[in-house]
């Protein structure tokens, strides 16, 4: 099969099967480029390779037909007729781009690799955004790519209670997790000042998040984690006045619904990952960077403390309009009893 640039790519409707194996942060990284897909091939069929608890993002985003589940690239085989072109969003290869070729595409659009001598594209380039890695790919294959058309269509659903401050402790990953007894600090100081704290996470993560609400001992904070779904949780933060989180999938939702976030980095650069920095957000990092899949929380995450994230807190405060002032209009509402 000849590998062509996908520059040489017929305009006509055909199938398209985007591989992006990982998981919702992932996903939310990957919108300007999935549009731009859109934008270039209106009539074809889209179809993206990821993990099936991703779908009910599908109709949010707005360039994608269908969801095959795909939880990782071993899964990646071939139904039914080969794709007209396949389009590697998932990695640098080789291992992503050997996953491609298992579904015999007409056209593969990826990163080069020198595995693959006879597939042109992009160098990969560790130092780019995670968005904008994939919009440099699309831009490659000529394609018109906003790398800030990310923000999603609003949820299906109504939100569990707007205007709220949500609180995620979890992380796929220890090295991205701030201790438990701090999220609790955090939120029982915002939540001393009259503001609404839900605590956030999927259904195995739902003991944490119990933990977190249980420490931080306070009438106004309560746990939901397990009873909302993707869908749910979308809405969520979509209508909350500010998001706390870790380096995860939430902070890029809140990204994605420009709702004011604090994000705790500790292995990974928020400048490689993070948002926009000219957005109602404020991240926190100390400057050292590890493994993102360690088991244990990175040491730089260690060092941030509860004292720094609730003067993140009011700094998105003072500096927005909106939900945030509406929600925390009082310097008063972290008292020291609860953040030492």
């Amino acid at each position: 099969m000849a590998l062509m640039s996908a520059k040489e790519r017929p305009r006509r409707r055909h199938r398209i099967v985007v591989i992006r194996a990982l998981g919702l942060g992932d996903l939310l990284t990957a919108v300007p480029a999935l549009r731009a897909l859109r934008r270039g091939f209106p009539e074809s069929e889209i179809t993206l390779a990821a993990p099936v608890q991703l779908a009910p993002l599908v109709p949010l985003i707005g360039a994608v037909d269908s969801i095959v589940d795909t939880p990782d690239l071993d899964a990646v085989r071939a139904n039914g007729a080969a794709p007209d072109l396949v389009v590697n969003l998932h990695g640098s290869g080789p291992e992503s781009i050997e996953a491609a070729l298992r579904l015999a595409p007409a056209e593969l659009l990826s990163h080069s690799h020198p595995s693959y001598p006879a597939l042109s594209g992009p160098q990969w380039r560790a130092e780019l955004h995670e968005i904008d890695r994939w919009c440099e790919l699309t831009r490659w294959a000529g394609l018109s790519t906003d790398r800030f058309e990310y923000v999603l269509d609003p949820a299906p659903v109504p939100p569990l209670q707007p205007g709220v401050i949500v609180v995620h402790p979890g992380a796929s990953a220890a090295a991205r997790r701030w201790p438990a007894d701090r999220f609790a600090a955090v939120a029982a100081a915002v939540a001393d000042g009259g503001v609404p704290v839900l605590i956030t996470g999927s259904s195995t993560e739902r003991g944490l998040a119990d933990r977190v609400a249980a420490r931080a001992r306070h009438p106004r904070v309560r746990s939901v984690a397990g009873q909302l779904g993707l869908g749910g949780l979308a809405a969520l933060v979509s209508a909350a006045a500010l998001v706390v989180c870790g380096d995860t999938g939430t902070a890029h939702l809140a990204t994605a619904y420009r709702t004011p976030s604090v994000v705790l980095f500790g292995p990974t650069p928020p400048a490689l990952w993070g948002p926009p920095a000219w957005g109602p957000h404020r991240t926190i990092w100390h400057g050292s960077s590890g493994d993102p899949h360690a088991a244990r929380p990175d040491p730089g995450l260690l060092e941030i403390g509860v004292d720094e994230v609730l003067a993140a807190v009011r700094s998105v405060s003072s500096g927005s309009t909106g939900r945030v002032r509406a929600r925390l209009d009082r310097a008063t509402v972290f008292r020291h009893q609860h953040v030492g």
